[in-house]
């Protein structure tokens, strides 16, 4: 209860505004621990109110006793009128619809973007959100062992898709971080494949990129496999190892105060020895928290400079247009000035 109220309390000084008005699911979240797909927060100094209507208060009230959190019940304009007062309101501009800030500005407040003192307060993750972390993350990893097996020639992608995030429910996950990849063939040379009703064959590569959400923390994972091995696939597996031995060096060698580029760099540049880094088509990492993609960002361009608790993935990846993909994905964090994956897992290149 303590860290949370340092949280209100930086966050609150850090906009320098009257009051936060917070309407977003996730930072409604971040700074109550409560989640609903409804309601307002409302912090100023001196308190933090959630105004949430009768299919919340009920548990919000349980929830949140204790916290230094007034649930208030009520709805948006229960909200407005709390806020009656206070002339300027912080808010999130990225998250803010037309219509919203039409409402506040017609009631007499000046708004201010509260994004950047949330991006600094979530980009460097307490003991208890990377304890959330490691939970998706091993929820996933299991949820994979336990997929496997089950494999068969002839299945969907789509129904691979299924069985794993059943897999991660049943593990007791709250649900997916993103829609699941699962990629058949030469259809893991599109990055974000939509996954959909190709069969399994044997010999096909297989692309499965996955997450999962544990008290609304996400992790984010990517293996590529063989079904079998139909003596096609040695450009396929000096790739696969070149790949590897990427994300393997950007685990080996970053170190805080690098910056997001440098991180990149890592990886691009052993690729680009092997005339592989053409095919690297997007940045090697992004911050992973309440979302799937936050801060920090290892990028070609991205002057982010990396410090302990920082949580992204590294994931370097070569995409032949038509012919195959491969991408190795670890959730990481940076802990005593160096890089530290939550998965445990075997990397090398596995034949099912």
């Amino acid at each position: 209860m303590v860290m949370l109220a340092e949280r209100l309390r930086k966050i609150y000084d850090e906009t320098g505004v009257d009051a936060l008005y917070i309407e977003s699911d996730y930072l409604r979240r971040y700074l109550t621990g409560f989640y609903s797909t409804d309601g307002t927060v409302i912090l100023d100094g001196k308190s933090c109110r959630f105004v949430a209507d009768l299919r919340y208060f009920e548990a919000a009230e349980r929830a949140l006793k204790g916290s230094g959190v007034d649930v208030v019940q009520g709805g948006p304009r229960e909200a407005l009128a709390l806020a009656d007062g206070y002339k300027t309101l912080g808010v999130p501009f990225g998250e803010l619809t037309l219509a919203a800030a039409k409402r506040l500005e017609a009631a007499g407040h000046l708004l201010a973007d509260c994004t950047p003192a949330f991006r600094k307060a979530m980009i460097v993750k307490s003991p208890e959100e990377i304890g959330y972390i490691q939970r998706a993350c091993d929820i996933a990893e299991a949820a994979l062992a336990a997929l496997l097996p089950e494999l068969k020639e002839g299945m969907e992608e789509r129904e691979v898709a299924a069985l794993l995030e059943y897999e991660m429910r049943k593990l007791g996950a709250s649900g997916t971080s993103f829609d699941t990849i699962v990629a058949f063939g030469a259809n893991g040379s599109v990055p974000h494949h939509e996954t959909g009703a190709d069969k399994l064959k044997f010999g096909d590569p297989v692309l499965i990129d996955f997450g999962c959400k544990y008290e609304g923390y996400c992790s984010d994972c990517t293996r590529t496999f063989l079904f079998g091995d139909d003596r096609k696939h040695e450009k396929f597996k000096e790739i696969y190892a070149h790949v590897l031995n990427a994300h393997m060096l950007v685990l080996e060698n970053l170190r805080a105060g690098m910056t997001g580029s440098e991180g990149d760099a890592i990886a691009r540049e052993y690729l680009r020895k092997y005339d592989l880094a053409k095919y690297f088509t997007h940045s090697l990492g992004h911050g992973i928290g309440l979302l799937i993609h936050e801060h920090p960002t290892l990028a070609p361009r991205s002057e982010e400079t990396l410090s302990d608790g920082m949580v992204f993935s590294d994931e370097p990846g070569v995409y032949l247009a038509g012919e195959l993909g491969i991408r190795i994905e670890d959730s990481v964090r940076m802990e005593n000035g160096r890089a530290v994956s939550f998965m445990k897992g075997n990397k090398n290149l596995i034949v099912l």
